[in-house]
């Protein structure tokens, strides 16, 4: 079979409404409000490393403990509704870290109506979304906060692949019929999008060809990126359904 052909049957194939429930994505297909929607997914993404029913069961701890009203607790919560978060731990990630990403997100949610704007602005100006990837975490960190709590938001101008950052953007970006992605943020392009690359998407792209770059960085990244253009240059980071779902479900 042609690479073309692989790479479109297995985004056809796991690119289906089935793949939300085992998925970080089915967090923010809990709601419907924009806001809600970004900051759900947002959370999600972050907690997203690691075994993906431990990921989702944390993830919706979480929501819970923010009422099931993510935005609603960002914009009135206060110290004493921080204080039920200090049970709150998935891996490295702890209560220290889930205060800090409640108050930088309501601090970012009090400038901007939408993390969307952020986003939007710097892909404007510059025409890339690392633009935004590297504003967004400027933003992000602007408050005092412990040096720990940095390693949950990648830094691309480290060489980091942002795989979680990538991965929300994606459901934030892409929009098609099959209602997996929101596609909520509309005036930025699936083509500028790049490709979440992790252990089992790098596996499958260097096993493919698609991949030479040993280490799962941000040049790997542009380069999977790039390569992955090739076969569509509209919406590249489609075939993230493919590599994962091959990595995942079938072991390639």
């Amino acid at each position: 079979m042609q690479l073309s052909e692989l790479l479109e049957e297995k985004y056809d194939q796991y690119n289906r409404k089935e793949f939300i429930e085992g998925d970080p994505v089915c967090i923010p297909h809990m709601f419907s409000q924009s806001q809600n929607i970004e900051i759900a997914g947002f959370l999600a993404a972050a907690l997203a490393w690691g075994q993906r029913n431990t990921i989702i069961r944390n993830a919706k701890d979480l929501i819970s403990m923010m009422g099931n009203d993510p935005y609603y607790f960002l914009m009135h919560a206060d110290e004493n509704d921080l204080i039920d978060l200090g049970s709150f731990t998935h891996r490295t990630f702890n209560s220290i870290d889930a205060h800090y990403f409640i108050k930088a997100l309501a601090n970012i949610y009090r400038k901007y109506e939408s993390m969307y704007q952020i986003f939007r602005k710097a892909y404007e100006r510059e025409g890339s979304i690392e633009a935004g990837l590297k504003n967004f975490r400027e933003l992000f960190f602007e408050l005092p906060h412990l040096t720990r709590t940095e390693k949950h938001i990648a830094d691309i101008r480290k060489g980091a692949a942002a795989k979680r950052l990538n991965m929300f953007l994606r459901w934030m970006v892409r929009s098609d019929d099959r209602g997996v992605d929101f596609g909520i943020w509309k005036d930025i392009p699936a083509s500028a999008l790049y490709i979440p690359l992790d252990i089992h998407t790098g596996k499958v792209a260097r096993g493919l060809g698609l991949l030479t770059r040993r280490q799962n960085d941000w040049k790997a990244v542009l380069e999977l990126t790039g390569n992955l253009k090739r076969f569509d240059p509209n919406d590249p980071v489609k075939y993230d359904f493919a590599l994962f779902g091959m990595g995942i479900f079938e072991g390639k």
